[in-house]
């Protein structure tokens, strides 16, 4: 069976020359035949430059972008990518390290056991987030809650970018027609999959914060989150 794992990055350099080695360990241990796609949005920190070195010593295919198209559309270009090379299970995850490889061959176990998506959920029991302060803590429980009320979505962790998702089930979301670019794009395509009644799974996980880097959640981007559920509210989705 033939699995993709997206990664999108900016600025990277620092985690995924750590990622990349752990990602492969679970890989052969599992005996996975996994494919990693690297999509990077032209860093200026050479992630890209390096993403292209590793390639020769790990399974990866580098997707370079000539701009900084924004996480969105990141991994719409990714999991494009996996469809053209006939990839049967889709993952995503961060490149920063607050998602844990190990879950990897949980995730696709789930799909296998006829899931079509399953969420790496820092909101069901067991699920647990390391290292943010009160302040963020209640801005992400308060977003989140506020989004699934207005929205009337059943999945709790609405904005995880930790997710697998079968191939063929995804092709039914109409990926072009998501307008969102930066981690609303994660709110606004739960909302897709909810619409579209498939099988969801979420599964605990233990989310840490990144270590090196800097964050690219900005106040922009949680203002652009709000304004994409009332885009949401109002559109009529089908």
């Amino acid at each position: 069976m033939k699995i993709s794992i997206v990664i999108p990055t900016y600025n990277e350099k620092e985690n995924i020359v750590k990622l990349i080695p752990k990602i492969s360990q679970i890989i052969k241990k599992n005996k996975l035949e996994v494919t990693i796609i690297i999509v990077d949005d032209n860093s200026p920190d050479g992630t890209g430059f390096l993403a292209d070195k590793l390639s020769k010593l790990y399974p990866i295919n580098v997707v370079h972008r000539f701009e900084n198209k924004g996480y969105g559309n990141s991994i719409i270009a990714g999991i494009n990518k996996a469809i053209e090379i006939n990839s049967e299970i889709i993952i995503t995850m961060d490149a920063d390290f607050s998602h844990d490889p190990k879950i990897i061959p949980l995730m696709i176990k789930q799909i296998l056991e006829g899931y079509e998506v399953v969420i790496g959920s820092r909101r069901v029991s067991g699920g647990k987030i390391i290292n943010w302060n009160l302040w963020r803590h209640f801005c992400s429980y308060g977003a989140t809650n506020f989004s699934r009320l207005i929205l009337n979505m059943k999945t709790k962790d609405i904005t995880s970018g930790y997710r697998a998702y079968k191939t063929e089930s995804i092709k039914k979301i109409p990926l072009n027609q998501i307008k969102s670019n930066g981690y609303s794009f994660l709110e606004e395509f739960m909302y897709y999959i909810e619409k579209r009644k498939l099988k969801i799974k979420e599964i605990p996980i233990v989310f840490v914060d990144r270590k090196y880097g800097k964050s690219k959640l900005t106040k922009k981007e949680i203002i652009k989150f709000f304004q994409t559920i009332w885009r949401i509210k109002f559109k009529n989705v089908k």
